[in-house]
């Protein structure tokens, strides 16, 4: 354990330490986060008061919403950047034959990068919540953090299949992009899923993160306890315990299948 944290903090200094010689990316990209915010603020006004999605604002809804779902698919996108960038400087097969395990190594390389969207997703949703002038008394944080973190644990394991992809044909970008683009729309991110036709609303309960985002709701913006989030949590814990061992042995084939054929390191 002392090792694998020694590790941990060796790759967020170093990451720290780029990302302070690139300051010019971070405050473009909290300009980008800002004028988000403002576009989703206007577009409440737009719609007005009357519209309630189960039961809040819009506003809070869509500010977590798109704020949480973002924060997850960058996550996911980190696993796939630092195989990519590994790819493209030739040190893959390298870093995959450390004496550190590779699934372990993807992650570290991965944790400052959901680090870093850590600080953009608070910024996000306290930037929000301070111009709409929402009051959270009854917020949940125990129920919170009990989200995040099965949340957290899912999108690292869809991270290791993004790798596995990445690995195989080069295209775990492609994850990335039917996440980001493709199936959003059916998680409840803009709009209640219930407003979808009714073969969609199926789908949608198929996709981890929709029960991310309802449980996230629940416990921030109506303060729903925790024995009114155990549906929520439970799907989110079957979800956990389903995708890891798949995610890993998907990566350890992938990983293996490609230090055979000697494709490995190809970009």
């Amino acid at each position: 354990m002392i090792a694998f944290l020694d590790k941990a903090v060796a790759i967020m200094r170093r990451d720290l330490l780029i990302a302070i010689r690139h300051r010019a990316g971070f405050l473009i990209t909290l300009a980008g986060a800002s004028a988000e915010l403002a576009a989703f603020y206007f577009l409440s006004q737009a719609i007005g008061p009357s519209f309630r999605p189960e039961g809040v604002e819009y506003f809070p809804f869509v500010l977590v919403g798109t704020g949480f779902y973002t924060f997850l698919v960058m996550g996911i996108n980190s696993f796939v950047t630092t195989v990519q960038e590994a790819q493209q400087t030739g040190t893959l097969e390298v870093l995959m034959s450390s004496s550190t395990s590779p699934a372990v190594l993807v992650f570290l390389s991965a944790l400052s990068g959901f680090a870093g969207n850590v600080l953009q997703l608070v910024f996000y949703l306290g930037g929000g919540l301070w111009l709409a002038r929402a009051e959270l008394p009854q917020a949940n944080i125990a129920g919170c953090f009990l989200v995040l973190l099965l949340s957290l644990a899912i999108a690292m394991e869809i991270g290791l299949f993004a790798v596995s992809v990445q690995i195989a044909i080069q295209k775990g970008s492609a994850i990335v992009w039917m996440l980001g683009s493709g199936l959003w729309f059916l998680t409840g991110a803009l709009f209640p899923v219930g407003t979808l036709p009714k073969p969609l609303q199926l789908v949608s309960t198929l996709l981890p993160v929709t029960h991310s985002l309802t449980g996230l709701r629940q416990a921030l913006l109506q303060g729903a306890g925790i024995p009114a989030l155990r549906n929520e949590l439970a799907i989110l814990l079957l979800f956990t315990v389903v995708l890891l061992p798949l995610s890993l042995l998907t990566f350890s084939f992938t990983l293996r299948q490609a230090r055979q054929q000697g494709t490995l390191s190809f970009y």
